[in-house]
């Protein structure tokens, strides 16, 4: 169980005929050190199950079956599915074909706790993880390496450059930080873009569990769809005037000086 380093990558793409796919997002990871010290900024070992989105051509999920941990490897490319197969499947690694957005992620995983580890396609990244803590409270903790403008908006905050819905959607069924930075050298081919990687640990139960989220999302949706408007402007059609009082939030307020508790309030207050 070696993971490939970068001549080895480039000769098994040459040896198949495969080349990176733009409409799948594909960037492989192809340095040994960065797919390891993912790997140990996981902190997985034996005793945890990680599941991988988009494992390629198996470096990450090579580092990981390292660690000791039980590893599954989700790859929707058919292409790619062979030569995964024959280097992770000696392992140990457990390869499943599908499509991250329609997968049946019961019948995936089980029993929880999961863990998430993956070098997330670009063009699914966000949508993904905001499915993946709407509806698989399997998946506990999630170490993803992303677009850095991606993972600076599952991070944010109210009042960083960065916040807005998805934002508050991680807020509510999680906390996030970054967890480091990848430089564009170490994928094939290298993206036009810096990438970083995002740890998110589910909460136990949401930040604000006794409102309607259904509600929640929809009036973060409409106040950050026109969030240049103050308040009591874009959520005119949603929240009467006294409910910002009710909720003690500012009708003059613009949406990314909100809080995930101060969405909560103000849902609330307008049932």
């Amino acid at each position: 169980m070696v993971v490939p380093s970068r001549r080895e990558v480039l000769d098994l793409l040459a040896r198949h005929g495969l080349k990176p796919r733009r409409a799948l997002g594909q960037h492989f990871v192809v340095d040994p050190n960065t797919v390891r010290r993912v790997a140990r900024l996981a902190s997985v070992g034996p005793g945890d199950r990680v599941v991988e989105v988009g494992a390629g051509l198996g470096s990450l999920t090579l580092a990981l079956a390292e660690t000791g941990a039980a590893v599954t490897a989700v790859e929707v490319d058919r292409r790619l599915l062979p030569v995964l197969r024959s280097l992770v499947e000696p392992a140990g690694v457990r390869v499943v074909a599908g499509d991250a957005m329609t997968l049946d992620w019961d019948a995936v995983l089980g029993e929880p706790p999961w863990m998430l580890v993956a070098n997330l396609p670009y063009n699914i990244a966000t949508p993904l993880i905001a499915d993946l803590l709407d509806g698989v409270p399997a998946i506990a903790r999630m170490l993803v390496m992303v677009q850095r403008e991606v993972g600076e908006r599952l991070a944010a905050g109210p009042g960083d450059d960065a916040y807005g819905a998805v934002s508050v959607k991680v807020a509510y069924w999680a906390r996030a930080r970054l967890a480091g930075r990848v430089p564009p050298t170490v994928f094939v081919p290298p993206p036009k873009v810096e990438s970083v990687l995002v740890r998110i640990e589910r909460r136990t139960s949401p930040a604000v569990p006794d409102v309607d989220r259904n509600r929640l999302f929809r009036l973060v949706a409409a106040g950050f769809g026109q969030r240049r408007k103050m308040l009591r402007r874009a959520l005119g059609d949603l929240v009467a005037p006294d409910a910002f009082a009710c909720a003690g939030v500012r009708p003059e307020a613009r949406a990314e000086e909100l809080g995930v508790a101060d969405w909560g309030r103000l849902t609330a207050c307008s049932p």
